[in-house]
């Protein structure tokens, strides 16, 4: 059923779309549709929504009708009840495939959305369901450490060491007054430190998992799209995601960064329609 209607406007592009509501339990999980033929599911990156994702979505419309969806969390989608991981996350997105009236989807995803897809196309659920994959800027792989991360981290294990001696309750008192504190808060992400309690768990949850043991059980055809200039998901990422999946491959734009389908819409979209087609 749908929750109300809306337009999104991105620049000189006005696009009507109505929001739907699927239950995933006691989770409503948003979403919009628009264009005609096969179906497309398309997912979103950490902190961002469909809103991002519909001009690629309008790009394909002679194509695919696409599915943007709302992960839970993140724009209309209310945040779940406790901290998910990306197996939550990827459990919701099977279910909503699974209610879909089609045999099979393609996908496209960037972002934390490349995290979720790498579970599913892993599962048995993914390789029966699931058939074309574009993934771009897709995060789930180990990054390279700089020195001040190391100095971070051992900074904030040095802070925490003084309160892991005290008894459970005085602990986790401690330890909460601890992460309110500025110095604390000048250790973290600037994503980390603006998300609430719930999100936050989330975050962690999502970020510390390292998905390369998925690649080698994913059969699928994958198309990787990758901004040149990429630094939130680095090239070697997507280079690391194209050798560790048989059917991968790697295409490179210039010019452009982690979200190259709004840097460069247009070479975007040329090269996801010979994809899809």
């Amino acid at each position: 059923m749908y929750q109300s209607a809306g337009s999104v406007k991105f620049g000189k592009i006005q696009i009507m779309a109505e929001n739907h509501t699927f239950n995933y339990g006691d989770q409503s999980i948003i979403y919009q549709t628009i264009g005609d033929g096969k179906p497309l599911v398309v997912l979103h990156g950490w902190g961002s929504s469909k809103r991002v994702m519909m001009p690629v979505a309008k790009n394909l419309s002679r194509l695919r009708k696409s599915y943007v969806l709302d992960l839970p969390g993140f724009g209309d989608s209310p945040e779940p009840d406790r901290g998910w991981s990306i197996d939550d996350y990827a459990d919701a997105v099977e279910a909503f495939i699974n209610d879909l009236p089609y045999e099979k989807v393609d996908v496209l995803v960037h972002s934390f959305g490349g995290r979720i897809i790498l579970k599913l196309l892993a599962r048995e659920f993914g390789k029966a369901h699931i058939n074309r994959v574009l993934i771009t800027g897709g995060a789930g792989m180990k990054p390279k450490r700089s020195m001040k991360y190391y100095i971070r981290k051992y900074t904030a294990k040095t802070l925490k060491a003084p309160f892991m001696i005290l008894p459970g309750s005085l602990r986790e008192k401690a330890l909460s007054w601890l992460r309110n504190t500025s110095v604390w808060k000048s250790l973290g992400s600037s994503e980390y430190s603006e998300l609430s309690g719930v999100m936050r768990e989330t975050f962690v949850r999502s970020v510390t998992e390292y998905l390369e043991p998925c690649l080698p059980n994913i059969p699928h055809e994958v198309l990787l799209i990758w901004g040149r200039n990429d630094d939130a998901t680095p090239v070697y990422q997507g280079q690391r995601i194209e050798k560790g999946i048989e059917h991968a491959a790697l295409v490179i734009i210039e010019d452009a960064g982690h979200y190259a389908f709004l840097d460069k819409p247009k070479q975007f979209a040329r090269i996801a329609e010979a994809f899809f087609k």
